[in-house]
């Protein structure tokens, strides 16, 4: 007999939700990337998302392309162990760092993908809060990471008899959760997108010019956060495009939490054009692992070139954070040219939302 309070999961096969799904474009990458003429799939229910990446990906292709740039790259899970007191525990962690080879010894054993990369730490009273730093090559690495941190610690309890285990994981990672760490140290594929635009272009295509979207982008992205108390977070709408983009390559969508903590920055050049940069610090993605074998999901990596076999580990899943900045800078331009124009956006979701239920 069945315990009705005992958790229940269906027999049957799982079913699948249906988000609708465009490919919008063309993008023009250059940089770390080099591509002319990227569809870019975003599964979404707000349609009038399609649009408005799309108009930020041809102005950018006008002006040259988007310069996409990985400054690093990294997939931590944070451990919490305890001493008997702060000063054992300061003492034993210390150790610890200074012993990267053996720790990396037992990482191997793990994954032939896994490398350590570095660790930090912080002393709370008598806790050590130990953040492991990995790369995973073309896997997002959440579970290599914690299968990485499973064969560590009971080595570390063997040669520090004096800790104790508490939690394999201790939020300092930080996973799915708004904190500044991942910021600083890193988590995730580190994506910087920039392009300079043409006065002209600004006009034609966005319909505003480099001072109105400087203007705005100053009392919205910078003071607007502050006075909400963002945190490490100055942008429009990051949140939006990355969801679409996650869901329509099988990614876990939860990780637009730390994700859309982007930063843009714009400014009018000498020569009265507008830079704009997206700047996304902790874009995690991969081209491997669950979610990756579904036939929709195939098919968009295969369109955006990121399951070529014929590369190193790691390349594919680089490639694939490069289109999501790029897709979210896209998304980032066109929102904020068009909030400079008062009505311009609430005309676009009736046009192209609630026309279609009246």
């Amino acid at each position: 007999m069945t315990n009705s309070t005992s958790p229940q999961i269906s027999a049957n096969p799982p079913l699948f939700a249906a988000v609708p799904m465009q490919s919008v474009g063309p993008f023009k990458l250059i940089g770390d990337v080099v591509v002319d003429d990227l569809m870019v799939p975003l599964a979404t229910y707000e349609s009038p998302l399609w649009p408005s990446v799309a108009r930020g990906a041809r102005v950018a292709a006008h002006a040259g392309g988007i310069r996409v740039t990985v400054v690093d790259e990294r997939m931590t899970r944070s451990i919490l162990l305890q001493a008997p007191h702060a000063g054992l525990a300061t003492e034993c962690v210390r150790h610890i760092q200074a012993r990267h080879a053996d720790l990396q010894a037992v990482v191997a054993k793990s994954s032939r993908f896994a490398q350590l990369l570095d660790t930090h730490f912080q002393v709370v009273g008598n806790l050590i809060y130990l953040r492991l730093e990995f790369s995973t090559g073309d896997a997002s690495g959440h579970n290599m990471v914690t299968h990485a941190a499973d064969q560590l610690i009971p080595w570390l309890l063997a040669q520090y008899p004096h800790l104790q285990y508490v939690s394999i994981s201790a939020n300092y990672c930080t996973d799915k959760k708004v904190s500044a760490v991942n910021g600083i140290l890193g988590r995730g594929k580190y994506v910087v997108c920039e392009v300079t635009l043409p006065r002209k272009l600004c006009q034609r295509f966005l319909k505003t010019t480099p001072e109105a979207i400087v203007d705005l982008h100053i009392k919205k992205d910078l003071l607007g956060s502050i006075v909400s108390g963002g945190l490490r977070s100055a942008n429009a709408h990051v949140a939006n495009m990355l969801l679409g983009f996650y869901l329509a390559t099988g990614q876990d969508a939860a990780n637009i939490v730390e994700g859309s903590q982007a930063i843009n920055h714009a400014e009018v050049t000498p020569q009265g054009d507008l830079y704009f940069s997206t700047t996304l610090p902790n874009l995690i993605v991969g081209t491997v692992g669950n979610g990756k074998g579904l036939d929709f999901v195939r098919h968009n990596l295969t369109q955006l070139g990121c399951d070529n076999p014929d590369v190193a580990p790691g390349v594919n899943a680089r490639r694939l954070a490069c289109i999501a900045g790029a897709t979210a800078f896209c998304g980032e331009l066109s929102l904020l040219a068009a909030q400079t124009n008062p009505g311009e956006l609430m005309a676009a979701h009736i046009k192209l939302e609630r026309a279609h239920h009246a």
